[in-house]
């Protein structure tokens, strides 16, 4: 009785916890959904810059207040930091920096659907534990209010 009663728990825990981690991870798809819609929305390309900008800055700082939390293992730093990584490469090819050509005015509706395809096919998200993942979405939700 107390194995089945066991199982079940287990089994429940599993089932719960697979909405939630996707929950999580589609929170910071939906954070760079909104960032491209807002790109595309706007005509001046040096407002476009800005937005991107400042939306790859806003995720660097979610990251990082939650990485230097102290809550999260070593693999989710790592996660963490790949992450990060990808976000500064977006940032140089946005600016033209560290040999990256710079996004013409042109492309910048294409790099910001281009950011949002990277990020939904990423695996750098999915190697990140589920508490981390949702502390990076509430903490990133408090830096946007």
């Amino acid at each position: 009785m107390k194995a089945r009663i066991a199982f079940g728990l287990i089994i429940t825990l599993f089932v719960l916890a697979l909405p939630t981690n996707a929950g999580g991870k589609e929170q910071l798809q939906k954070y760079f959904s909104n960032t491209a819609a807002k790109v595309k929305a706007t005509v001046n390309p040096t407002e476009k810059r800005a937005i991107l900008n400042e939306s790859f800055q806003t995720m660097s700082g979610a990251l990082d207040k939650v990485e230097g939390s102290g809550l999260i293992s070593k693999d989710d730093r790592a996660g963490i930091n790949r992450f990060k990584s990808a976000l500064l490469e977006k940032q140089d090819e946005l600016a033209g920096r560290n040999g990256y050509l710079r996004i013409s005015d042109e492309q910048l509706n294409a790099f910001s659907d281009y950011v949002v395809q990277d990020m939904e096919q990423a695996d750098l998200i999915i190697s990140i534990s589920l508490i981390t993942l949702l502390l990076i979405a509430i903490v990133l939700i408090l830096l946007i209010k």
